[in-house]
């Protein structure tokens, strides 16, 4: 039936050295869905780069500021330089939308990311996003402003630029009845009608909320087939989603994502905070 489709996915880029992996995962799926890729970087605005609470005296304000602009320049020639290599290299046309192929397009924006994030995200069908490093303290911010400020469906990128073509083509969906399970089932609909094959994966479910069997047949009444696969709630459910997808062989995962909130999963190592920091494969969050 497929009446559904992937038009505009955003992905926020800076000079962390994480852009290749993000173009390779967004370029796979631009060209399954002949998809636009809005590629957008952000640089500080010259006042957010000065020192909070300090007064500093009028020349030196004015050489800080130039010294930020001249800075965002070099960052911003630099970043395109690499945008149009990595979209020459996955054959992905430089212009603006174009129906019927994949596009890409760089835009510039001044201010933080997460409100780059905000702004641009709210537009689009996906929003690409790193999967955050831990060590370093990287990437928690722009997730979560993509989970929580977007509206959107956020892909979690693995670690890795090696991404296959046929990235989606067996996606599993998470399935436990709840608000953010529905909602990511709703906004990811493209990408479930874009699969040769969809499971449905659960541990039991809400109390009073629809089965996977019922969830099944809202599928099969789209024309999408699906199977069934249950797995025990025992431990850390986000690890066994996570084995149980390897275990049947899916590319990517659907799920609703932190039901309890970001700060408290995070701190206490939820299922979602899980998946973030063990997933292997591309992961699509919805909250």
């Amino acid at each position: 039936m497929g009446q559904s489709s992937l038009h505009t996915i955003m992905m926020p880029m800076r000079d962390d050295g994480l852009g290749p992996r993000l173009f390779a995962h967004a370029a796979a799926l631009a060209k399954r869905f002949d998809a636009h890729i809005r590629v957008v970087h952000c640089h500080p605005k010259p006042e957010d780069m000065m020192p909070y609470g300090v007064v500093i005296p009028t020349f030196l304000r004015k050489q800080l500021a130039e010294a930020t602009r001249k800075r965002a320049d070099y960052e911003q020639g630099h970043l395109r330089e690499k945008f149009t290599a990595e979209a020459s290299r996955y054959g992905i046309s430089v212009e603006p939308r174009s129906a019927g192929k994949p596009t890409a397009a760089f835009r510039e924006y001044e201010g933080r990311q997460v409100e780059v994030v905000r702004h641009y995200g709210r537009l689009a069908d996906l929003i690409c996003v790193a999967k955050p490093n831990h060590e370093e303290n990287l990437g928690y911010n722009t997730l979560k402003s993509a989970l929580f400020t977007s509206g959107r469906p956020v892909l979690v990128c693995p670690d890795t630029d090696e991404v296959a073509p046929d990235i989606g083509s067996h996606v599993a969906i998470g399935w436990n009845g709840s608000l953010e399970a529905s909602r990511a089932v709703a906004l990811s609909m493209a990408l479930i009608e874009g699969a040769q094959k969809v499971s449905i994966l659960t541990a039991g479910r809400i109390e009073h909320t629809a089965t996977p069997e019922e969830f099944q047949i809202y599928l099969a009444q789209r024309g999408i087939a699906s199977d069934i696969h249950t797995f025990e709630r025992k431990g850390n459910v986000g690890r066994a989603l996570l084995q149980k997808c390897a275990g049947i062989g899916a590319n990517m995962l659907i799920m609703g994502a932190y039901h309890d909130s970001y700060e408290r999963e995070s701190l206490l190592g939820g299922n979602s905070a899980t998946i973030v920091a063990e997933a292997t494969i591309p992961v699509v969050m919805v909250h």
